[in-house]
């Protein structure tokens, strides 16, 4: 559960500007306040089955976004090369590697 909730807030970052007004409420108050359905639902005046159903169409929705768009999956790709580019200098590894990890970041461009 954790790794979705981790995931549903970096997918929320990514493309909370493509959500609706409502979407981005129900989002913001559960995934990152931790709400449950139950207070959400007692703020906004509406079921928790409303509330359920909308937070689950607004995953659909971000993980359908990402699959077109892949946002999170290069910023991943990047904090790997990035990572490994951090290594390789403090180890005082070969340019001919250090330049290969910053043409991959190149490509992720």
């Amino acid at each position: 559960m954790i790794e979705k909730t981790i995931r549903m807030n970096y997918l929320y970052d990514f493309y909370q500007s493509l959500l609706t007004n409502k979407q981005n409420h129900y989002m913001k108050l559960y995934y990152l306040d931790d709400w449950s359905l139950g207070e959400i639902s007692e703020h906004f005046d509406v079921s928790r089955q409303a509330v359920y159903d909308n937070i689950k169409r607004t995953e659909a929705l971000l993980e359908e976004y990402e699959r077109k768009l892949q946002l999170l999956l290069k910023y991943e790709q990047r904090q790997k090369h990035f990572n490994t580019l951090k290594m390789l200098v403090q180890e005082n590894e070969s340019p001919d590697r250090i330049v290969q990890i910053v043409e991959l970041l190149e490509e992720l461009e």
